[in-house]
């Protein structure tokens, strides 16, 4: 964040070690936004139905929040250079497998596999890039969001343009770009000194037994019902082509950066967290509302995706610190705890859009949004007593760093 970032005078003087992570970072981003584009292309392309190509999403995302209650295990037992180069090396595969696939099935199982690497990738990055960063963890904090943000509004962008070639030409992209990331890890990244520290496999399982913990983790299940509705089923009722998606989407990611980034410590210097997220969810719920009336208005519904992202940032960087405040767990154990779960809400809501949208119409699935971020409202408010510790001290550099990784990486 800009505070932490202004006790450091050299936050892009990093060693080259930290930008071939940081790369890699950007692409592993990107990947969350890049199929954005081509949803309306696979499903005319492969004569796949709508709820049939937003399995895309359910079964990247459903892999990755599950394998992430595993990947502090792994990562502590064979370093993070070796986690950080399995994860790239699935997902270069697993993107060219997708790339070449003749149905709709093939893509979804292979998302799977590119899921399963995305989440040994993105829950080491940030821990490799805190350690080797020059200028402390404040350096860190503002690069690691730096590409978190640039690779969350490039995707729709990237995935519009090579979209307008080939609905395959965005899984090529990844391909070249991941395999580029690869190498500079392999080759720029140091091993650790230390020899690290095991983690018990059954230790994100106990952490969500907390009631704090237990309270944030469900109320992000169902806030990223709201969020993924809104990503993944949008393309689909705005009629737009690959580029008119691709730029709505780069809006909408700019948009959640922006307030990721700055907006969201701002609101925090004034207001306790659980106080921001009790005013940021509403705002979701309404925005939400008013996109499902509005959504024959193709102007009117990218206006609330932008505002959406707006929202969204906030709530991402809010929650995360959070949860890194919540407990006194190891944070790689809060944190991939509290990401399996809300992973799950993200896995659900794509094909539960698509198939009210079939049935009902395509107001209703934003309702089915909002009603879902209503009820992570109330979660946040009838669990404020177990949340009381979040608010009752700030989170340091480190402790803020660490709640980066879990938040917009979805």
């Amino acid at each position: 964040m800009s505070a932490h970032a202004s006790s450091t005078g050299s936050v892009w003087r990093q060693p080259a070690q930290v930008w071939a992570v940081a790369f890699a970072c950007v692409v592993a981003f990107m990947g969350i936004g890049l199929v954005d584009p081509i949803l309306p292309a696979i499903a005319e392309s492969l004569q796949a139905s709508p709820v049939q190509t937003e399995l895309l999403f359910t079964s990247y995302l459903l892999v990755t929040g599950l394998a992430m209650l595993i990947t502090s295990w792994i990562s502590s037992r064979i370093g993070a250079k070796a986690t950080l180069l399995t994860g790239l090396a699935l997902i270069v595969v697993f993107a060219l497998l997708c790339s070449l696939s003749g149905s709709v099935d093939a893509i979804i199982g292979f998302r799977a596999g590119w899921g399963l690497g995305n989440a040994l990738f993105i829950s080491t990055a940030l821990a490799t890039i805190v350690g080797a960063a020059a200028g402390g963890s404040g350096a860190a904090i503002v690069l690691y969001e730096a590409a978190l943000g640039l690779g969350i509004a490039v995707g729709p962008l990237l995935g519009g343009l090579l979209g307008e070639i080939s609905w395959r030409g965005p899984f090529f992209g990844v391909v070249v770009l991941m395999a580029i990331g690869f190498v500079a890890v392999l080759v720029l990244l140091r091993g650790p000194k230390e020899k690290p520290v095991p983690v018990p496999l059954s230790a994100p399982f106990k952490a969500l037994r907390i009631p704090a913990l237990a309270v944030l983790a469900v109320a992000a299940l169902f806030y990223n019902i709201g969020f993924f509705v809104l990503l993944a089923f949008s393309p689909f009722p705005l009629g737009f082509g690959a580029m008119g998606i691709g730029f709505t989407f780069f809006g909408w990611g700019v948009a959640l950066a922006i307030t990721s980034v700055w907006v969201a410590p701002l609101l925090l210097r004034v207001m306790a967290r659980s106080t921001v997220m009790l005013l940021t969810l509403p705002l979701l719920a309404v925005d939400l509302i008013v996109a499902g009336i509005l959504v024959a208005d193709a102007t009117a519904l990218v206006v609330c995706i932008i505002v959406g992202g707006l929202l969204l940032g906030v709530m991402n960087t809010v929650l995360t610190e959070s949860v890194m405040e919540a407990t006194d767990l190891p944070r790689a154990v809060a944190s991939s705890s509290y990401s399996a779960v809300r992973f799950l809400g993200g896995a659900a809501a794509p094909p539960i859009a698509a198939l009210l949208w079939h049935l009902y119409g395509a107001t209703v699935p934003y309702l089915f949004a909002a009603a879902s971020v209503v009820v992570a409202t109330l979660t946040i408010l009838l669990g404020r007593r177990a949340l009381a510790r979040i608010d009752a001290r700030e989170a340091d550099a480190a402790e803020e760093a660490a709640a980066v990784l879990v938040g917009d990486a979805t």
